[in-house]
């Protein structure tokens, strides 16, 4: 639908929803939350921990042991059997409450329109038909139709698993496109990357696709693991074999040696008490405990114990971008000018690195051509590099941020180089011209225009006849540089500068290439 026909279908306008919609539609739709799942009580989750058949053939040796009047046996069978129990159930719990925090994932703010007046609300209180305002570092809070952009580029990873923030508009699509190539819509829980833009709630909790994907993982079956398999396989047949055997001493001493069927029974409860590994649950439990503590120690999240060991019965892993779907961060770790190469260490968007060359640490600021690369990919930039006491974050495009951030392991401020070379105007990134450029001045009158983007373009303008260069491009030997950075597995992205006076003279260009690798 064009976005007229959206507003009609849903009964609302550019000025949004009126108080009387407010009122009607909230009784209808509810809260914009995900629904939960009903949650077990803590006593079923604990009484869960004994559901396991060695188990429950250490409860029957307490049981005999005690009917024997063997309390310090019992007791001590007891005791494993309830540890085991505490472990499981304490760890679980705590599993449980680290993946509680995903639910941080849907906007607690939004900004929307209501009676043509712009309000801000909490997410959750968002309604179908609502229009919603967003711009550069908002989450968005629902599954929203755009109706208006403006260099609007939204980050969908969490989604799609692409990391290219990917270039919005407000034009009708196809019916049946999958999410990736909705470029008319934005989804809960993704970010905007750069400019601005507005769209009308379409979906909201749990029918957003993000609510989508909950659904389908509260109905996930269980599956055994490994190591449950073979304990439960185990357990059977030594039930079997103690039960069988006790029964066959029980009938020998009996019928065969004329001995007392009590003495007897006693003998056949002694021998199947003594067969029983009582020491293997607790040892067992204290095992997997080891293994998720180490897990937890790398940030991963282990809800059942016996589950990391299936982690060692693994003999192959079949991953895609597994970078891309964890963080979605972008790191630059290899730089090409002119007359060097350089490769810069560190990961994240942590600015703490080093560049070297040739393998030994170098001053970056002694390099006239790194300085003037790492210059230009600040300038030609949209994101933002922040610190909010705990850790380093980017407000913006992943890719652009790499740039930001390697700049600053050069001591390279943003905000210095925006105030010595103001912008005068910009060409936006788009798919189809596959750059990006900017306008700046120093406060001498001096213009100079950068640009970045995928090397074949960059590389293309450079040796154009409009750009008279005074010692020319060796465009071949550029391709082949951008050639072996990909076939290293790094996103390459090309960065050139035209010094101009305000675009009178276009004087000479000078290129440069940059490789980044995706952060896990």
């Amino acid at each position: 639908m064009d976005v007229q026909e959206v507003f009609t279908e849903l009964n609302t306008g550019p000025q949004g929803l009126s108080e009387r919609d407010v009122s009607a539609r909230q009784s209808e739709y509810g809260l914009n939350k995900l629904s939960e799942k009903k949650q077990t009580s803590q006593i079923v989750k604990f009484l869960s921990q004994f559901h396991n058949m060695l188990i429950y053939i250490l409860l029957v040796a307490v049981l005999i042991t005690a009917m024997l009047q063997e309390f310090i046996d019992a007791g001590v069978i007891l005791v494993v059997v309830l540890i085991n129990a505490v472990i499981g159930y304490l760890q679980e719990a705590k599993a449980e409450q680290a993946l509680a925090s995903l639910k941080k994932m849907l906007s607690l703010k939004a900004t929307i329109l209501r009676d043509g007046k712009q309000f801000e609300i909490a997410a959750e209180k968002i309604l179908p038909g609502d229009v919603v305002l967003l711009g550069s570092g908002d989450r968005v809070p629902a599954d929203l139709r755009i109706i208006s952009a403006r260099n609007f580029h939204i980050d969908e990873a969490m989604l799609t698993g692409e990391s290219m923030s990917v270039s919005k508009h407000i034009d009708p699509i196809d019916k049946d496109l999958e999410i990736a190539d909705r470029l008319n819509m934005v989804f809960s829980g993704t970010f905007v990357t750069s400019g601005q833009g507005s769209g009308i709630v379409t979906a909201t909790g749990d029918k957003t696709e993000l609510g989508k994907i909950a659904e389908m993982l509260q109905v996930v079956d269980e599956i055994k693991t490994p190591l449950s398999r073979r304990l439960e396989s185990f357990s059977k047949l030594l039930t079997i074999i103690i039960v069988v055997s006790c029964f066959i001493i029980y009938t020998y001493g009996t019928l065969l040696q004329g001995l007392p069927s009590m003495e007897m029974f006693m003998a056949a409860v002694a021998i199947a008490i003594s067969a029983i590994p009582e020491g293997l649950p607790a040892i067992m439990t204290i095992t997997l405990a080891i293994g998720v503590t180490r897990m937890a120690s790398q940030n991963a999240i282990i809800r059942k114990l016996p589950s990391v060991e299936t982690l060692g019965s693994t003999s192959i892993i079949c991953s895609d971008k597994t970078g891309t779907l964890t963080r979605n961060e972008m790191t630059v770790t290899r730089i090409m000018t002119p007359d060097n190469e350089f490769k810069v260490t560190g990961s994240g968007y942590s600015p703490t690195g080093v560049f070297l060359k040739d393998g030994e640490q170098i001053d970056a600021t002694a390099h006239e051509s790194l300085v003037s690369l790492l210059k230009a990919g600040v300038l030609c930039n949209e994101a933002a590099l922040l610190h909010d006491g705990a850790e380093w974050k980017i407000n913006g495009d992943p890719t652009e941020g790499a740039l930001v951030v390697a700049a600053k392991k050069a001591l390279l401020q943003q905000e210095n180089e925006n105030a010595s070379m103001p912008r005068d105007d910009s060409i936006p990134f788009e798919s189809e011209q596959k750059y990006m450029a900017t306008l700046h001045h120093d406060h001498y009158g001096n213009g100079i225009i950068f640009l970045k983007g995928a090397p074949e373009t960059i590389i293309s303008l450079c040796d154009s006849p409009q750009i008279k260069t005074a010692e020319g491009i060796d465009r071949q030997s550029w391709e082949d540089h951008a050639t072996r950075m990909a076939s290293d597995g790094l996103r390459v992205l090309a960065i050139a500068s035209v010094p101009s006076m305000f675009i009178q003279v276009l004087s000479r260009g000078i290129g440069s290439s940059v490789g980044m690798r995706c952060n896990g």
